[in-house]
C-alpha cells in the first residue's frame, strides 16, 4: 500500500498491555509523518478495527488473549492483502518469528528497539523493505540453513525466468539484511535501481516481501549458485 508523501503513515496499534500501547502511541504520534488512528487490545478487536479503520500498517504484539498477533496477522493479511502488518513483541519464540512470516508479516521487530530504530523501521516497509530486529535476521537466516527441510516455507519452486546476476547479488544483499540504499552504497549504483532489481525478482520468484525473498536465497542456495557480477 504506498502513501503520498504529502500524508501521514496511519498506524493500528495492538498489545494488550495499555501502558506499553499508550507510552508507543506517544512516541510514535509526535513523528510528523506518523499519525495513530487506533489502538486495539488483542487480535481479534485488530482484525475488526483493520476492516474500521483501513490503517496503512497495524503495528501488532504476539501473545494476547482472545486471538493472538500470529492469528490475527494471519486474518489481516488474508483478508486485507494491501495492508502491511509488522510484529513488536518481546518474544523471540521461533514459533512466533516463523508463523509470522509464514501468514505474511512484514517485520519482525523486538521491543528493545531504540524509538529512532522503530521509527526508521516502520518507515522501511512502507517503502517496501525488510524490518528485522538484528536479532531476529541473524537466527532467522540460521533458522532457514540448518532446518530448511523440516520448516515450510511459503515460496515456490524456482520456475519461469532466470534471475540475473544483479538479481541474485542483490536478493544476497536482502538476506543480510540491509536497506535498499545500503545495497546501493555497497554496489555503487542508486537506491532507485536497487528497487527496480528487487522488485523484478519478487515478481520473477513470485513472492511477497523482501522477508520471504531472504528465505528463498538460503533455502535455494542462491548464494553458492552465482558469482558477484552481472547487471
Amino acid at each position: 500500500m504506498s502513501v503520498p508523501a504529502s500524508q501521514p503513515i496511519r498506524i493500528l496499534l495492538v498489545d494488550d498491555q495499555a501502558l506499553f500501547r499508550r507510552a508507543i502511541a506517544s512516541l510514535i504520534g509526535d513523528q510528523p509523518d506518523f499519525e495513530i488512528v487506533g489502538e486495539a487490545e488483542n487480535g481479534l478487536r485488530a482484525v475488526e478495527m483493520a476492516h474500521q479503520l483501513q490503517p496503512d500498517l497495524v503495528c501488532m504484539d504476539v501473545e494476547m488473549p482472545v486471538m493472538t498477533g500470529v492469528e490475527a496477522t494471519r486474518r489481516i493479511r488474508d483478508e486485507l492483502p494491501n495492508m502491511k502488518v509488522v510484529i513488536l513483541s518481546v518474544s523471540e519464540a521461533d514459533e512466533h518469528v516463523f508463523d509470522a512470516i509464514k501468514f505474511g508479516a512484514h517485520g519482525y521487530l523486538l521491543k528493545d528497539l531504540r524509538p529512532e530504530q522503530l521509527y526508521d523501521l516502520i518507515r522501511a516497509v512502507m517503502r517496501n523493505e525488510t524490518a528485522l530486529s538484528p536479532a531476529i535476521a541473524g537466527r532467522l537466516l540460521r533458522e532457514f540453513r540448518e532446518h530448511s527441510d523440516r520448516r515450510p516455507v511459503a515460496t515456490p519452486e524456482p520456475s519461469g525466468p532466470e534471475l540475473t546476476a544483479r538479481e541474485v547479488q542483490i536478493l544476497q544483499l536482502v538476506a543480510e539484511g540491509l536497506s535498499n540504499k545500503e545495497i546501493g552504497t555497497r554496489l555503487s549504483i542508486t537506491e532507485g535501481t536497487v528497487k527496480n532489481h528487487v522488485h523484478n525478482a519478487l515478481e520473477k520468484l513470485q513472492l511477497e516481501n523482501r522477508i520471504q525473498a531472504a528465505a528463498y536465497v538460503v533455502r535455494h542456495g542462491l548464494g553458492a549458485r552465482i558469482g558477484i557480477g552481472g547487471n
